[in-house]
């Protein structure tokens, strides 16, 4: 089945995002030439990318907070519009979308697609909260990145003042980007993006269906990439188109009503837009 028909007949289209999709975008967390290009003084402390200090706890809270001032700042503020996300959003624009993605980076929210039709349950480097927590408060990241930054040696990428490390307001406790690493996870601002994908669910799931499942891979499979696949299977007039650069494969169960495309997805989009 030609795959570009498929798209440009679907009324409705579910995407499901995984990390493959912003590293077509360059955001890349394997990359170990662009994190030496970003991180100098971090590749000369003997790191290669920026998944070896995703929950990292052996390094000095001015050297951990310079690195975390510096990677949002390039992630979630830096990166705005991007071709890759720009290509998606030309094919679905005109449908009835919903978007699940495991990045928290906004870049959905930043090239066009509708926030209220994106559900992003791994949380938002925009947001900051208490490590404990002590409420369900979060906060803006933004003015805590300013004071970060601010106070960044442009030699050793340390913070120089210890007043600007985040602290929660109102216990004081140590703080942290809104993202999903352990129990101490703020669930409360995605409550109502993931009812409004729960309904939007149900109201299609017998609804003839194009499910777009863009770079998911194993990491977390369990929140884009099974449910994907769980949906298909449950859903007789869905059909699973799986771009993926090293790992396309689709269940047996669902193979008849599935299409594995693999390769680079900024080379696929460009060809489908």
């Amino acid at each position: 089945m030609e795959i570009g028909k498929l798209i440009r007949d679907a009324k409705v289209v579910l995407i499901g995002a995984g990390a493959g999709m912003s590293a077509a975008a360059g955001i890349d967390y394997t990359d170990a030439e662009r994190f030496r290009q970003l991180f100098p003084v971090m590749y000369r402390r003997g790191f290669r990318n920026n998944y070896q200090l995703m929950g990292y706890q052996g390094l000095s809270e001015a050297i951990t907070w310079g690195y975390h001032a510096m990677h949002v700042q390039n992630v979630a503020y830096d990166h705005q519009q991007a071709t890759v996300y720009q290509q998606l959003f030309s094919l679905v624009k005109d449908k009835e979308y919903f978007v699940i993605t495991s990045n928290v980076d906004t870049m959905f929210a930043k090239n066009g697609f509708d926030t209220g039709r994106i559900f992003t349950p791994q949380g938002n480097y925009k947001l900051m909260q208490c490590m404990h927590p002590c409420s369900d408060e979060t906060y803006d990241t933004r003015p805590i990145l300013d004071r970060l930054l601010a106070h960044l040696d442009p030699l050793t990428h340390e913070i120089t003042d210890p007043a600007v490390i985040p602290r929660c307001p109102r216990c004081g406790g140590d703080m942290f980007m809104n993202v999903r690493g352990g129990k101490w996870f703020i669930e409360k601002p995605y409550e109502q993006q993931r009812a409004r994908f729960q309904a939007w669910i149900h109201q299609h799931l017998h609804t003839p269906m194009v499910i777009m499942d863009m770079g998911t891979g194993f990491n977390t499979p369990g929140v884009i990439r099974w449910p994907m696949e769980q949906i298909t299977y449950h859903n007789p007039s869905a059909y699973l188109l799986r771009f993926n650069r090293d790992h396309p494969e689709v269940p047996a169960e669902i193979a008849a009503r599935s299409h594995q495309i693999k390769g680079n997805i900024s080379e696929m989009l460009a060809m489908l837009s």
